[in-house]
């Protein structure tokens, strides 16, 4: 009865949505698997990133159905890098490592590894690269997988991008201070060549951006939800759908 209830629910809030409001890059913070294995009979941490990396393919449908064209799963932050231990981080890299080979092997995503490359383990970023290079020729939906990013890092990245080229090109650096602009330092981000996120969710409760897209996030529309990821249902995703779409975007003002 419950499961035809929410079929119910899902079918109104599909009706319900403005078809020509649709965001067209999401971004989403996959926050409260660790959460959600402790939850679930005290299980180890593993188990929750594995159910997390699982409703990643669900969610992923769920853009396809919209045809949204860019999606940013924040997966890895440079704080975590530091923070965890070393048996749940060589666990996170074989579940990340192997979610990358199987988006690859179901043909319907373009990847993108973004992040801070240089603090990834090599083994684990020759494999993220090679999923990533046997991708580019999909036609789907464009899939950023944030792995040891950080939004500070991604601009200290950026920054240092613009400086190294003006090296390369000879040119003073006191120019390249004068020419800096926002559309240049935009233009070296991770996400150079793409819009920025026009809505941004978070999932468990947490209502901070911890980093996330800093930059690109200054006229996002931010969604949070109380589910923990693992538990994400569609009708919550819709339920951010149809939010952003009764907002009226100010973009700044």
């Amino acid at each position: 009865m419950r499961n035809l209830v929410y079929s119910i629910y899902e079918a109104r809030l599909e009706r319900q949505l403005d078809k020509a409001n649709i965001p067209k890059h999401i971004a989403v913070m996959l926050d409260g698997n660790r959460r959600w294995a402790d939850k679930n009979n005290g299980s180890k941490a593993k188990s929750g990133h594995v159910a997390g990396a699982q409703k990643i393919f669900e969610f992923l449908s769920w853009c396809d159905e919209l045809e949204v064209p860019v999606i940013t799963l924040y997966l890895l932050s440079t704080e975590n890098l530091k923070q965890r231990n070393t048996e749940e981080l060589q666990d996170l890299f074989q579940i990340l490592d192997q979610l990358a080979k199987e988006m690859v092997s179901r043909g319907r995503w373009k990847i993108r590894i973004m992040g801070d490359k240089s603090a990834l383990a090599g083994r684990f970023l020759d494999s993220l690269e090679e999923s990533e290079k046997a991708s580019q020729n999909t036609k789907g939906a464009t899939v950023n997988l944030a792995i040891g990013y950080g939004g500070r890092q991604e601009i200290t990245d950026a920054m240092r991008s613009i400086v190294q080229a003006a090296i390369s090109a000879g040119e003073d650096l006191s120019k390249v201070s004068e020419s800096l602009t926002p559309e240049l330092i935009a233009s070296h981000l991770y996400t150079s060549d793409q819009p920025d996120p026009d809505l941004i969710i978070r999932t468990s409760g947490e209502q901070r951006l911890s980093g996330f897209l800093l930059w690109q996030s200054s006229n996002s529309e931010l969604y949070f939800e109380e589910a923990l990821w693992p538990d994400f249902r569609k009708v919550d995703f819709l339920r951010a759908i149809r939010a952003f779409a009764r907002r009226h975007r100010r973009f700044g003002a």
